[in-house]
């Protein structure tokens, strides 16, 4: 089994996975606040997914530019990363789902970020932004 070693490009994820977090968070609190102030499972949905776009675009450019740093030209790349970022989409809204109903929306947006950051990671490293031999 591999040692686990804190690297640059850990570090460098979890920067960005914390900033991609923040923004996924405060535009969540933001829409669910000022725009669709309904606490309904709808409407908490709507706005996590606007939540989501908005983190999946700059997690993009910044997990391409300053973690793996990728070179790659083309539309695999942001194909297979919008594809994983959709995966841990899903698990993010059963886990919303379940979780608004016997917790604050908030605090379960939250928690269920950490489980996505580490999903993220693997996904990125092992299929999206794979550096090839």
């Amino acid at each position: 089994m591999k040692k686990f070693i804190m690297n640059k490009e850990i570090i460098s994820y979890l920067i960005v996975g914390v900033l991609t977090t923040i923004i996924s968070i405060s535009t969540y609190f933001a829409f669910s606040t000022f725009i669709l102030k309904s606490k309904s499972t709808m409407v908490v949905e709507i706005n996590n997914i606007i939540s989501w776009i908005i983190s999946v675009m700059f997690a993009y450019i910044a997990n391409k530019k300053y973690v793996f740093k990728s070179n790659k030209k083309g539309l695999k790349e942001v194909r297979d990363f919008i594809s994983s970022r959709i995966f841990t989409l899903l698990v993010e809204i059963v886990l919303m789902y379940f979780l608004v109903l016997i917790i604050n929306d908030l605090i379960a947006k939250v928690l269920i970020q950490f489980i996505v950051i580490i999903l993220n990671y693997i996904l990125s490293k092992k299929i999206v932004f794979k550096k090839t031999i």
